[in-house]
């Protein structure tokens, strides 16, 4: 439930933005500024009483769909909007920050293009949407899925060169759907999200075993560890940081440790 202070941050930030609106009929005089509450509702199709209860902060809660039909009767950009939904505790059904397609963000594109480093981008489903040279070699036999595209989670669940790659597989597969679940969590709606995990639901034991367990962590950075078939055995420090201009994309980059 939202707390009285974002009640009272939701209140104001609607207020604000049906002030900032030009109300439909500009040349009547007006005492107050933007749009009337009973004009806000008609845009919207609620209730002039919701208006005021969401202004006011009152304890209520707005459903998804009228905070969707707020947002656009209010004309808010996606920063705006995602900013309500935040305020509100709720998930946005429109889903404004999901890509017309699968390709990475242009800051995550340039800066794993741009590292020395391994370095990938991952969408809210964990597929891979960028990976330079020095993933593609690090990741053995993650790229070489014909048709679709590579997927972090798959990956680890389901193929045998994952299981030789990490020395301790079993401990980082669960921390690894453990960290999946707490972004899940913040994208219910994504379909990328849910086709990842209906699809190991019915390929992997082992993922469904973790999946009931309910675990979630945050993705945090640390030590990795490899061994790779090639380059031996490897140390890196784990880095993950999310687009500013795509919140629902992050960046992984593994600086390399010298060896123990």
């Amino acid at each position: 439930m939202p707390t009285e202070e974002q009640r009272r941050l939701l209140g104001a930030f609607v207020r604000a933005r049906r002030e900032g609106l030009r109300p439909d009929e500009p040349g009547r005089r007006r005492r107050t500024p933007g749009l009337r509450r009973e004009e806000l509702a008609a845009r919207a199709g609620i209730g002039v009483t919701w208006c005021a209860w969401i202004e006011q902060g009152r304890d209520v809660r707005a459903s998804a769909d009228t905070l969707s039909r707020l947002a656009r009767a209010l004309c808010l950009t996606p920063a705006e909007r995602a900013y309500l939904f935040e305020l509100a505790e709720r998930h946005d059904p429109d889903n404004p920050t999901a890509p017309d397609g699968g390709e990475a963000p242009a800051s995550i594109a340039a800066l794993v293009a741009a590292l020395g480093w391994p370095a990938y981008g991952l969408d809210p489903g964990w597929t891979v949407c960028a990976a330079n040279a020095a993933a593609r070699r690090l990741f053995v036999g993650l790229f070489d899925e014909e048709g679709g595209r590579p997927n972090l989670l798959r990956y680890v669940f389901t193929a045998p060169e994952a299981r030789r790659l990490l020395p301790d597989w079993e401990s980082r597969a669960c921390r690894l759907l453990a960290e999946f679940r707490a972004d899940y969590g913040r994208h219910l709606t994504d379909p990328r999200a849910r086709s990842v995990i209906d699809w190991l639901t019915a390929h992997s034991e082992a993922f469904r075993q973790a999946w009931e367990r309910q675990d979630v962590l945050d993705r945090e950075g640390g030590l990795r560890l490899f061994l790779h078939p090639q380059d031996g055995a490897l140390r890196f420090e784990q880095h993950t940081v999310q687009a500013s201009d795509r919140s629902d994309f992050k960046l992984v980059a593994l600086q390399p440790l010298p060896p123990a």
